[in-house]
């Protein structure tokens, strides 16, 4: 039976730890823009090495 309280004492301190964890992220805006990752994989991929496509192809 001792289990038992040691069992539910940690899972409400676990309960405990992630609801600060969401508080935290809201807190410091984790959760502002919902919109824009959902439609990120739409936009094009800049090219970072500021060679175009022909360069890529030629060599």
């Amino acid at each position: 039976m001792n289990i038992l309280y040691f069992l539910v004492g940690c899972s409400v301190v676990m309960a405990l730890i992630f609801l600060a964890a969401f508080f935290w992220a809201y807190k410091t805006g984790q959760n502002d823009d919902v919109h824009t990752p959902g439609i990120r994989m739409l936009f094009d991929d800049e090219d970072i090495t500021g060679k175009s496509e022909e360069d890529h192809f030629s060599s």
